[in-house]
């Protein structure tokens, strides 16, 4: 007997899979589709275990799909663009391009070991201008209905880079790369209109089968909010208009906040040096709200009033490095009394703290302790509004501000318009002109799309293509005048919203989509990490939305259901080059195999879950594939042809032989469909071989229960483990492939039985066991109970009270 090979049979299964072109796909309206997609991954270098996972688990679930006789698409791209290739850029003395090239043929190689039964003719790169044209084209579609605009916004800028960082970039206050300080700083940026969609991107969570986590971290991030817009004057200036969500609370406002940028801030600035420096200070912080949360609160007076709309009082204002001129209005209300952010500022400058909301039970707030925050009180020292709750605080503060042309009741939310445009080189080039007399026009479609030059001298001090006169200087569409390309290219999450929709037609080059799209669209499961909840899900739902608009594709959304898988640990923590607890794919494929990775993998938790890694799991997964790779073989090495048994000639340990086969067939095929839990279902099957094991029934009937049984877990096991059942199908007898072989089909009868097991309780206590028809009435049941002799010497003569019967289970005789 051959001994388990995994090297020759995985190289044998790869190559014929690749001559035979076994997963390319095509759109076939007479069958179902299934589209299964897994987060396409940055070019780094290698395939980290995290990659693995992933990836494994779409593939096994595509595998299976497949099975079941759906036409299944499969496809895998890059998602190239991004800073870590500057950054290597730099480092090797490297373009960019070269480097993303050669890690996307190294990775790509790595997937093919591991066996994943991807459509390579579908592969794309973000970075190829054959993908990027058409979100260059999408956008000036967008600048035309005024979904793309550009506008200055504060941005966290990093004077020794020359270039805008992203808030995960700067590492207490400096910037992540050079370690230089970090200012802040308003600067023109392209943006798209995503709280246009805000209410529609709220709604349709509701039409998705996402990880209701998910659903509610996207609710949290676009935070729809109900308040009311608020007016306060100020004498010789402009009124300040604010949005609360708490007007109830507006007899406790005692101070205004308002950014440094904001125009007040700026003209004070002026003719105040104190004022001028303490703006030029804020230009250092981090633009990021979880920042500007645990920053130290500072500020400085502006040296005049507003008037609170509700009492007349006059009410300081000041300069406060915690507000954004970005966010809202740049201007808030500050109700130290219930904010404990605007309690610890009060506190510090010594500003005015009254309470306007007690507790519903009567008992006192101690304000020299810390704010008191609470929906559930009632007003208190706010003239018409003391004892009413928040609710009928709100209506009435609302109708009467509303009567006097004070405020306006409103919806706000927490989401910001996307702003999409990078300081940076290695990105999708933005498609628009700048023309002194014409204004920003869009690149006209004819001249699509505009490449980024990729041969390129990256010093990492700003983008090469800023300058670059012969990418730069270009005429005006327009007037023909000398005119400038816009330098800026597009956040990468760009390409990453749309990508889904482009497998379906890569190699159309007429049009973003075609009608391919209709055939696939939406995404039937896609897969990925939790860690993208917000920006990437959030995002493709919008672009998706957009697509739509722009009658691209009809569906509302690109995802129909979404599985997060855990990440992976190594002495309980996550795996890091830093922790020195990294697993390398590569050094586990060549000593045990691709199978035995995918195996381990998917038999060692649930997907969702968190993934502990063990070396004497994976020598586990290895040990499993050499018994079952051995008992198939000893089976062929003396079964005779041909194969075959009779259900009805059949004794009892043949029948149960096949019960066990076809109860194992039912819980595995649930835990692929409905419960996607591959753990048990290897469970299951490893139960299985066990019990086949210690079947021995020498007879032709036995050998025959024994082909079925074989044949029946290497279809089971083929979406997991393909590789070495590619080869063993074919050992097990059969000429057709195995992947497209249907799915094992549970035989209702083999799951029959003539008798079963019942329990005989006495007063809850087990006395004793019997075997009984499978079909027996209550009576029947009852009747054997008070006839066993066991349950007779524990009644031992005593008047029976009750019996009670759970059919199929259990006879409780109580006395």
């Amino acid at each position: 007997m051959n001994p388990y090979d995994p090297k020759t049979l995985e190289a044998e299964a790869q190559q014929y899979w690749a001559e035979h072109r076994v997963f390319e796909v095509d759109e076939d309206p007479a069958r179902e589709s299934y589209y299964c997609l897994c987060m396409f991954p940055y070019p780094s270098g290698k395939l980290h275990i995290g990659h693995v996972r992933n990836y494994t688990i779409g593939d096994v679930i595509s595998r299976f799909r497949r099975m079941q006789g759906l036409n299944v698409l499969q496809p895998m791209g890059w998602d190239a663009f991004g800073m870590p290739a500057e950054n290597a850029a730099i480092k090797n003395n490297v373009p960019p391009a070269a480097w993303t090239y050669q890690n996307i043929d190294y990775m790509r190689g790595q997937m093919k070991l591991l066996g994943f039964g991807y459509d390579w003719n579908r592969e794309l790169a973000t970075c190829r201008p054959e993908y990027y044209r058409w979100e260059q084209w999408l956008f000036t579609r967008l600048m035309e209905k005024g979904i793309a605009y550009r506008k200055t916004a504060p941005v966290n800028w990093c004077p020794v880079d020359q270039t805008v960082l992203a808030n995960e970039q700067v590492i207490e206050g400096r910037c992540w790369r050079c370690d230089s300080e970090v200012e802040r700083r308003e600067i023109a940026q392209w943006f798209l209109k995503i709280t246009d969609y805000a209410d529609e991107l709220l709604a349709d969570l509701d039409t998705v089968d996402w990880p209701e986590q998910v659903k509610t971290m996207q609710r949290n991030w676009i935070g729809r909010s109900e308040g009311m817009e608020v007016e306060f004057e100020v004498p010789g200036q402009e009124s300040l208009l604010v949005y609360t969500t708490r007007p109830d609370t507006l007899y406790g406002a005692t101070f205004m906040a308002i950014a440094a940028e904001h125009p007040l801030a700026l003209a004070a600035a002026e003719n105040n040096p104190r004022i001028a420096e303490f703006i030029e200070s804020c230009r250092k912080t981090n633009t990021s709200e979880a920042a500007l949360e645990k920053m130290e609160k500072l500020g400085i007076a502006l040296g005049i009033d507003a008037i609170n709309p509700v009492n007349g009082e006059r009410i300081p204002i000041w300069i406060a490095n915690f507000v954004l001129m970005g966010y809202g209005t740049g201007a808030i209300m500050s109700v130290p009394a219930h904010d404990q952010r605007d309690w610890e500022f009060a506190r510090k400058y010594g500003i005015k703290i009254r309470q306007v909301v007690a507790p519903s039970d009567g008992s006192a707030v101690d304000l020299e302790a810390g704010s008191f925050v609470t929906r559930d009180g009632r007003s208190c020292n706010s003239d018409i509004l003391d004892g009413l709750d928040f609710a009928a605080a709100f209506e009435s503060i609302a109708t009467s501000m509303e009567a006097a042309g004070k405020g306006s009741r409103q919806v706000n939310y927490r989401l910001r318009d996307w702003g999409v445009s990078r300081q940076r080189y290695w990105g999708a080039p933005i498609p628009v002109i700048n023309c002194e007399a014409c204004g920003m026009l869009p690149v006209p479609e004819a001249d699509l799309p505009v490449v980024l030059p990729e041969d390129v001298e990256f010093e990492g001090i700003g983008s090469p293509i800023k300058r670059m006169d012969s990418f730069k200087k270009v005429s005006c569409p327009r007037c023909g005048a000398e005119a400038e390309r816009e330098t800026d290219t597009f956040d990468t999450f760009m390409e990453s919203s749309w990508y889904q929709e482009r497998f379906s037609c890569p190699d159309q080059d007429q049009a973003m989509l075609d009608e391919r799209a209709a055939y696939w669209s939406p995404v039937d499961l896609y897969i990925g990490g939790i860690e993208h909840a917000i920006l990437h899900l959030l995002y493709a739902r919008f672009y998706h939305k957009l697509m739509r608009d722009e009658g691209l594709i009809d569906s509302g959304e690109p995802f129909k259901r979404l599985l997060t898988q855990g990440m992976v640990l190594k002495d309980g923590s996550k795996m890091s080059k830093s922790k020195g607890n990294t697993i390398d794919p590569q050094e586990l494929i060549d000593r045990y195999g691709a199978d035995t990775v995918r195996l381990f993998i998917m038999f060692a938790s649930p997907p969702e879950q968190s993934l502990d890694w063990s070396d004497s799991g994976v020598e586990g997964a290895y040990r499993f594939l050499k018994r079952l790779w051995a008992a198939i073989q000893q089976h062929v090495a003396v079964a005779a042809e041909p194969l075959s048994f009779t259900s009805d000639l059949l004794d009892e340990a043949q029948k149960a032989m096949r019960r066990k086969l076809h109860e194992t067939i039912r819980k595995v095929s649930d835990d692929y469909e409905r419960r996607l839990t591959f753990n048990t279902a290897i469970a299951a099957n490893m139960e299985l071989l066990n019990s086949v094991s210690r079947f021995a029934d020498d007879s032709k009937p036995g050998a025959a229960i024994r082909q079925e049984i074989f044949d029946s877990m290497v279809l089971m096991l083929a979406p997991i483990i393909p590789h070495v059942c590619h080869r063993l199908w074919r050992d097990l007898g059969h000429d057709s492939l195995i992947i497209d072989h249907s799915w094992p089909m549970v035989d209702e009868s083999a799951l029959v039985r003539e008798s079963i097991e019942m329990v005989i309780q006495v007063n809850g206590k087990l006395r004793a066991k019997i075997q009984i028809d499978a079909d027996a009435g209550r009576a029947s049941c009852e009747a054997a109970a008070l006839a066993n002799e066991q349950a007779l010497r524990f009644i031992a003569g005593e008047p029976i009270r009750k019996v009670i019967v759970v059919p199929g289970k259990l006879v409780n005789i109580v006395v």
